[in-house]
């Protein structure tokens, strides 16, 4: 069908990725005001080699690309301060090689938004950046760089090389975290914080990455986001790889950094828009070059989210002896790092400027969770001659601290103490350490004398039985029940045992002491029948 002359063609109509919403049109001249400023719309399906072949020859594509880079980054140079691309590039490779052999089998449908999205827009993602990559690095089998600006500290280009290798870092720890070993786990995948893992899965389901704009739709419910250059600001926050969407472990990094939920956005607004001390994509190496200018200014500092340990902060500041020290606060939130810094004088100029923001506003005790203890938890410690609420690694503290997200519970020294010998793993479990939630416990008071059992009735209402604390009974006997009789039953008199006269005595023969005793018992053996008579008298 051909068009008339003069009147323009039709847009085709991009294709949705299956399962994903588009996010609702903004009324007309909702977003007029900041125009250019608003981001260009992010294809629901994703260009690149997803598209023209399939994923197999995909992942083989990515490898070659990763292998061509790995060839590129020969300069000693590029092997500093994490992160460092000749480290990052071959564990990346590793990575998606052990997902091509995890979906090399035949696999069954899956549902939107799950692996086989995922690693479209990640495979994408990732062709785009090393192409970028590529185009700053000398070429293969070259030792130094063709540009002599890609190395001096502060220049344009060494810029760009370390954001892209913060961007690098980035999406090999997405892939680590929803790829464990290659398979696949972003369905089951736990966010660190409660209410954040609550509203994912109820907004979002089982999918593990969704749209920039869908997001925004979404996180307007809970959080409403202001439009314009707001909301770009927070899309550049949140989408740590750049892809133009937002996977469920860019959004529990983002909870993490920005915590409590309540004032999430209020946080963010606060921290990373804000304050003059916040740096976005900066390397260790980066913190102290900006931080040098400030030598004779103690208690200069910025803060930055940490490369290493992605969801805690990297906090820089320039000490009273005039050297540049850089922490990572692991048992508090940067709220209240920052708080007791400036008490302490350590933190008093945000990037050398002399007005520090009040922080007050926003460092509001919450109140702690509460742990119930059920009754049969309690016995079972009390028989251990021990309580619930005693810290079971030093056994002299109570406990205060839940681990996120395993969920064990210890006191707030042991696991500072933990910490400090650089273990980021749960002492119990071994899983990963990534946040911990102050806690109460709550239990009922202990009855020695009668234990008393929680149960629950039909209808839900709860009940108390007194228990009393004993051995298990022996089964009773089997014994073989007779058959009831109907009607009056008569009774047997009861049988008596036979007894028995008593044996007889022998005779003995006695003399008589007297002689009318002679004479009377010759009497009674004459007149036998008057004998029981005399005796009874």
């Amino acid at each position: 069908m051909h068009n008339s002359p003069g009147v323009p063609a039709p847009r085709p109509r991009p294709r949705c990725v299956p399962g994903a919403t588009q996010p609702p049109t903004p009324p007309q001249g909702a977003r007029a005001s900041h125009g250019s400023q608003r981001p260009s719309p992010v294809p629901a399906e994703p260009p690149g080699p997803m598209a023209a072949a399939g994923e197999p020859r995909a992942l083989s594509r990515a490898e070659k690309l990763l292998r061509r880079l790995e060839e590129q980054c020969g300069d000693p140079r590029l092997a500093g301060s994490p992160p460092s691309l000749r480290d990052l590039l071959p564990r990346v490779r590793q990575l998606l090689r052990e997902v091509a052999r995890a979906r090399r089998g035949p696999g069954g449908p899956e549902a939107p938004g799950g692996a086989r999205d995922f690693l479209a827009v990640y495979l994408a993602n990732l062709e785009a950046k090393a192409g970028q990559l590529s185009a700053l690095l000398p070429p293969p089998g070259r030792r130094t760089a063709a540009d002599p600006e890609l190395f001096p500290e502060g220049s344009r280009l060494r810029r760009q090389l370390s954001k892209l290798a913060l961007i690098f870092s980035h999406m090999h720890a997405e892939l680590s975290a929803l790829f464990p070993a290659g398979h696949y786990c972003g369905q089951t995948y736990r966010l660190t914080k409660t209410p954040a893992h609550t509203f994912w899965r109820e907004h979002c389901g089982p999918r593990c990455i969704v749209p920039w704009g869908e997001f925004e739709s979404l996180l307007c419910i809970c959080h409403p986001v202001d439009s314009g250059p707001t909301a770009l600001v927070l899309r550049a926050t949140i989408d740590l790889t750049c892809s133009g969407y937002v996977s469920v472990f860019e959004f529990d990094i983002f909870t993490r950094l920005f915590e409590p939920w309540p004032t999430l956005l209020k946080n963010w607004e606060l921290l990373a828009v804000n304050h003059p001390g916040y740096m976005a994509f900066l390397t260790y190496d980066e913190v102290r070059g900006r931080l040098q200018a400030y030598k004779d200014k103690p208690g200069s500092y910025i803060f930055r989210p940490s490369c290493t340990r992605l969801g805690r902060w990297a906090i820089g500041h320039v000490s009273p002896d005039g050297s540049i020290l850089q922490t990572i606060p692991t048992n508090k939130p940067l709220l209240q790092a920052l708080l007791e810094g400036q008490k302490e004088g350590f933190y008093l100029y945000p990037d050398g400027r002399n007005h520090n923001p009040d922080l007050s506003e926003l460092c509001h005790s919450e109140p702690h969770q509460l742990v119930h203890v059920s009754q049969e938890q309690l016995q079972l410690y009390w028989a251990m001659n021990s309580t619930f609420e005693l810290c079971k690694i030093c056994v002299e503290s109570e406990k205060d601290v839940k681990i996120q997200p395993c969920g064990h519970l210890l006191c707030s020294h042991c696991l500072a103490t933990w910490q400090l010998s650089d273990s980021q793993t749960c002492p119990f479990c071994r899983c990963q350490i990534k946040g911990h939630e102050t806690i109460s416990i709550h239990h009922l008071p202990r009855t020695p004398a009668k234990m008393r059992a929680w149960e629950l009735g039909d209808d839900g209402e709860e009940e108390w039985q007194p228990v009393t604390p004993s051995a298990p009974p022996l089964p009773p006997p089997v014994t073989p029940r007779r058959p009831q009789i109907k009607g009056p039953q008569r009774v047997a008199p009861l049988a008596l045992p036979k007894l028995r006269p008593p044996l007889a005595l022998p005779k003995v023969r006695t003399v008589a002491s007297a002689l009318w005793e002679t004479k009377q018992t010759q009497e009674a053996a004459a007149q036998p029948g008057d004998q029981d008579t005399r005796l009874c008298c």
